[in-house]
Parts: C-alpha cells; structure tokens; sequence
C-alpha cells in the first residue's frame, strides 16, 4: 500500500495532534505524518507525544516536523490545519473583553464578538496558508478544523484556489445522540443535517420507513408526562424547545446554539444561570485545556506514561478525517457532514456561502447531497448568521474597521453601535 503523506499545521493543539495520531495507529496504514507549528515548545510537545504513542502501539507511521510550513508541504497528499493564532489566551480575552460590556458566551469561537474577534485573527494567517497549499501542493486534498469554520472557509474559497473542506465532529455527534433519544441505532438512520457550523438543523430522520424525529417527539411527550427531565440533556432546554418550535434540531446543543440568539439571552441570562459562567463554564473549558497540555507535555518528555486511554476513546475532534481518507480512496460513495460552499444543494439558501451539510464521498471526490428547500425557521437563521459571517470575512480581508463595527451590529449582541465601535 502506497505512502500517503499528511501535513497537519497547528500540531501543537491540545487535542487534536494526539487523537489523529491515534486514529492513524488504529488504522493501520502506512503514514508520512508531518507536524508544523509556528512554536518549537509546542511543535516538541506534540512531535515527543506522537513518537511515543508510535513506538508504544508499533505504528507504521514516518514522523516529522518542522516549523516552516512550505518546507513540509511539498508531496503532501493531505494538509490539515487546526491552528489557533493567540492560543488560549487571544480565546481568553475573545470572550472576557465583551463580558465588560454586558455581552456572556459560553465559547466564543464562531459568532457574536467573540467569534467575530476569533475570525479577525485566524483569516489572514489562513489565507496566507491556503495560498502556499495552492503553490506548493495543488493536487492535495486540504481539510480546515480551525473555528470560526463558516468565516474561515468562506474566506480561503473567496480569495484562493485551495477548494478548502471543513470538517466538525458536532454534528454527528449530535445525530447519535437523537437517535439514542428517539429509542432507536444510530446506524439505522438517515439524517439530513443543514446549516451553519454549530447551528445546524436536523431537518429529517428517516429510519426504516418511520420518521426518527417523531418518534423523537413522542419520546419527549413521554419523559415530559413523567416529569423527568431529558437524561443527560437538562441544561440544553432551548435546544429542545426549538426542536418543539421549529419540528428541526438545532446541533449542537445550547452550548453553541444559543450564541446565534443573543437577542433571547441580554446579559448571558439562560433559564436562571449565566452562560459561560456558572452554566458552561468557559474558565472551566480553558483550565482543561491548559491542563490537558501540560499532561501532554508531561508525557511527551517521558515524566509520565502514555495515557492508553486514548486508544480506546469513541468521541473526538480528529475520528471523522481518517474516515473521510478512506473514503476518498474507495469506489463505495459513504455520507458525511462537511463544510463546503452551496453550489444549490439547498436550494432557499444564497449560493456561495459555505454551509454544513452532507456529501456523499468516494473516489470518484465529493458531492453534496441534493437538499432542496429548508424549513423557513432555519432558513430565517442560518442565513442571518451566513450575513454576520460574509461582513466578518469582508472585514478581515480588506482591514476595514467601519465593516467589522457592520458586523457587531449586525450580529446583534451588541447593546448600542457605541458599544459597537469600543468591542471593534
């Protein structure tokens, strides 16, 4: 079996790397795995964690890293990014300098300011890399998992030739979990998911000829006449009443979801706790991940031993990529969510602007799945957001103040356009 080489820029996440090494070892392929990072501690991190974990599970995978990316690029059949700029402390002050004017968000990473910051960042350096994947390695399929993945998709296919594909765990994970809800196996249904990275609706379930969202709603009528609450699920009430509202699911969860209706949630409040504060907790979120580098860390210099459990894990960031490679190289077309512009597979949403939705993979490439109209709810909301996004973009590609303050606006966190112009 051929060699392929894959290129992973921003190889010093704190989850990502670890898991798509795993992911790698598990398969069993024979890999070139190249790691980039703009920081040698990081890059050391992660470049001392992937040979352990390959020397411990036997792994037919040649390492390498460096810090110069087009160094790595040449002969890459695959090129990922998942970097961050700022790290953990620019996501920091994305969420904590718009708390000082009244403006709470749980994450922070793909609308409202703190996604419109986040998108300020990450364009340009993503733009400058998807010019030398164009350069350097055109035949390459190029795979983005750095958030905000609307903004930043949008901007690589706006200004580049690299055909960029985004790729979330979210949505997946979500449809699993409906399906467990609904009384039924994942693997028996066929979801239909469209919208914008995390706020993607789950517009039809079909399993066997029943319809998995009804049986979804009977399921609730059932835990709601027993006045339980949703197991595992009773934080994520907006979620739910949407789902009631709209008869669509909007993945994935309130988490997310609730960022892109800021106008029901003034001053963070969410059913009597406050998001990104008591109800989930960003500090907690960049504790984590500042405690889970330095285990890494730990790990890649030998002080502590591999953590197996990584092995064994069913969820994670990276598990859907190995899956979509090899689905790229067989004859048998298999769906999956991906992030690529509408070329009409849904056919009430502007065209262009990238959307989330399914695309059935083979060797023959990618194509979206057929689609149609979306209900007028989801439709109403996700191009809202599309707006925000194409003013974001338009913002960090022509360095243009006045349009970053149209996107606050637009966005609509925002309490007065003088609260606007101090967040830009």
């Amino acid at each position: 079996m051929r060699r392929r080489k894959l290129v992973l820029i921003g190889a010093g996440s704190a989850v990502f790397t670890k898991g798509l090494v795993a992911d790698l070892i598990e398969e069993g392929s024979p890999w070139g795995l190249s790691l980039v990072d703009i920081s040698e501690e990081n890059l050391s991190v992660a470049y001392g964690l992937a040979r352990r974990m390959i020397e411990l599970r036997g792994g037919d995978i040649e390492l390498s890293r460096t810090l110069d990316r087009r160094e790595a690029l040449g002969g890459a059949d695959v090129v990922v990014t998942t970097i961050a700029v700022g790290g953990r402390r620019g996501w920091e002050a994305d969420v904590f300098i718009p708390r000082k004017y009244g403006i709470f968000q749980p994450v922070g990473d793909t609308i409202m300011p703190g996604g419109i910051s986040r998108a300020l960042r990450m364009i340009p350096a993503l733009v400058d890399i998807a010019n030398d994947v164009s350069a350097i390695a055109p035949e390459a399929w190029f795979f983005n998992y750095s958030n905000p993945m609307a903004a930043n998709c949008r901007a690589i296919r706006k200004v580049t030739s690299a055909s960029v594909v985004g790729l979330c765990h979210g949505v997946p994970h979500v449809e699993a979990e409906i399906a467990e809800l609904a009384g039924t196996r994942y693997s028996k249904c066929r979801f239909t998911s469209v919208g914008i990275n995390h706020l993607t609706w789950i517009v039809k379930c079909a399993v066997g000829k029943r319809d998995g969202l009804e049986m979804l709603r009977e399921r609730l009528d059932e835990f709601a006449g027993q006045g339980i609450p949703i197991p595992g699920r009773a934080e994520h009430i907006f979620s739910f009443e949407m789902f009631k509202l709209v008869g669509a699911f909007p993945a994935v969860f309130d988490r997310h979801v609730t960022e892109f209706f800021p106008q029901l949630f003034r001053d963070g409040e969410h059913y009597g706790k406050k998001l990104g504060v008591d109800r989930f907790s960003f500090e907690t979120i960049i504790e984590r991940g500042d405690r889970t580098f330095a285990a890494m860390k730990a790990q890649a210099e030998g002080r502590e031993p591999i953590d197996e459990g990584i092995f064994k894990r069913s969820a994670g960031e990276h598990e859907k990529l190995v899956e979509v490679l090899n689905a790229l190289e067989a004859p048998r077309a298999k769906t999956f969510s991906v992030n690529i512009p509408n070329t009409g597979q849904v056919s009430n949403l502007s065209r262009d602007f990238v959307l989330e939705c399914p695309a059935r993979i083979s060797s023959k490439g990618m194509k979206p799945v057929k689609v149609g109209d979306i209900p007028s709810m989801c439709r109403a909301t996700v191009e809202k957001a599309l707006l925000v996004v194409e003013l974001t973009v338009e913002a960090a590609l022509e360095r243009s103040r006045d349009k970053l303050v149209q996107a606050l606006i637009f966005d609509g966190a925002v309490k007065s356009t003088a609260d606007a112009g101090r967040l830009a």
